[in-house]
């Protein structure tokens, strides 16, 4: 935000800013000066010492800029002590030069004397103060930018790192299954099946490291690399696992976390298929409901009070689950949902309801419909747009 901010700003160029400052502040000053004097009758005259005073004031400042350059990030006691010390020497050599111009140039009869040098000191403190004033005042802004713009950089950083460790905390979690499975078929001597399971792997780790940088995907890409892994596990469970994609046209685009669905999958097989003879259906489902991306992941297995792993899965202690729980809080803080409800008759919904995205349109770009909060009820017969899943109903 500063960044931007301070590229689109008057300061983008500090040197340049400085320049302007000087310039114009000291030309208004001498204008301001010689009208005051037309202004009071006193002449033509009165120009030419306030040419003189003007141009002492303006190199006085510059030296004062270059002192004030090293002094400014030293500890305070110290910054403003040397301030006070070098505005007051600044201010009585300006009173001096001041005085001496005007009684050269105006008041040609005029001596002075001793003190009397020191007359205008008070109106040159004035003048040089209120210069320091803006000079510190701009400069400590300058500061603060640059030091808001570093710590939110490094929160970005700090937030990027986080959620890249827990994107590829699934990996071993993953890994460690799938690899077993194919052990499994190696002693069973099923060299083919094997064979296929570790090609399919390597496809879907393919995706899992090439996947964008700020570890975001399309909703087209999730979908393909769900398959890949649907691929893997129905190498183990045949006909048991059956599954389909419900997937609105308009949300291929959308953006989520990378991975982020495949352990909600992985879940569902494990306490819906595995368990079970007959298997179990997986559907799911993806649409856009105003400003809002909403996907559901169903199944038919035993639910959330059907066994003691289930009631487990939904206290959010299982490694998948409690990652997703953290993704979405990072990317999204409080706006996002995450449920766990029950299907009808019996069967398991996984709800995520995350600010609708794309590449080209920020979070909460708003729908045709023009609706920008609706957020659909997990145990709603017409969740997203499709009647719950039914035992016995292939997908």
């Amino acid at each position: 935000m500063f960044e931007d901010l301070r590229s689109q700003s008057f300061f983008a160029d500090k040197n340049r800013a400085f320049w302007l400052l000087q310039g114009g502040g000291w030309i208004a000053y001498l204008l301001l000066r010689a009208l005051s004097g037309l202004a009071n009758s006193m002449g033509v005259a009165f120009i030419l010492p306030a040419i003189v005073v003007t141009a002492t004031g303006f190199s006085l400042s510059l030296l004062m800029a270059a002192a004030y350059r090293r002094i400014i990030v030293m500890r305070p006691i110290y910054t403003w002590t040397l301030t006070l010390i070098i505005l007051g020497g600044a201010s009585a050599v300006f009173s001096i030069l001041e005085v001496w111009a005007h009684a050269t140039f105006y008041q040609p009869g005029w001596q002075p004397q001793g003190i009397e040098f020191l007359g205008a000191i008070l109106l040159d403190f004035s003048v040089l103060g209120a210069w320091t004033g803006l000079y510190y005042g701009i400069n400590y802004y300058l500061l603060l930018a640059e030091q808001s713009e570093r710590m939110l950089s490094v929160a970005r950083q700090a937030n990027s790192a986080q959620l890249e460790m827990l994107r590829y905390q699934l990996n071993p979690h993953f890994l460690f299954n799938t690899l077993n499975s194919i052990s499994t078929l190696v002693l069973l001597k099923q060299t083919e099946r094997a064979n296929a399971m570790l090609s399919r792997l390597a496809s879907f780790l393919r995706y899992s490291l090439v996947g964008e940088r700020e570890g975001l995907a399309t909703i087209a890409q999730e979908a393909e690399a769900l398959k890949l892994y649907l691929d893997i596990e129905r190498t183990r469970f045949e006909d048991r696992l059956r599954t389909r994609f419900d997937i609105a046209p308009d949300v291929m685009e959308a953006r989520l976390p990378s991975l982020l669905l495949q352990p909600i999958v992985e879940n569902a097989i494990k306490y819906a298929v595995t368990p079970s003879e007959d298997g179990a259906d997986i559907v799911i489902d993806a649409r856009r409901m105003g400003a809002r991306l909403v996907i559901t992941i169903a199944d038919t297995g035993p639910g959330l009070a059907g066994t003691a792993q289930a009631a487990e899965t939904a206290a959010g202690t299982q490694v998948g689950l409690a990652n997703i729980r953290d993704r979405l809080r990072q990317g999204y803080g409080v706006d996002h949902r995450f449920e766990l409800a029950d299907n009808v008759p019996h069967g398991l919904i996984v709800l995520i309801d995350i600010p609708y995205q794309t590449e080209n349109a920020g979070p909460g770009a708003m729908g045709g419909d023009g609706r920008s909060n609706e957020r659909p009820d997990p145990r709603s017969d017409n969740l997203v747009g499709a009647p719950p899943l039914r035992e016995g109903a292939a997908p």
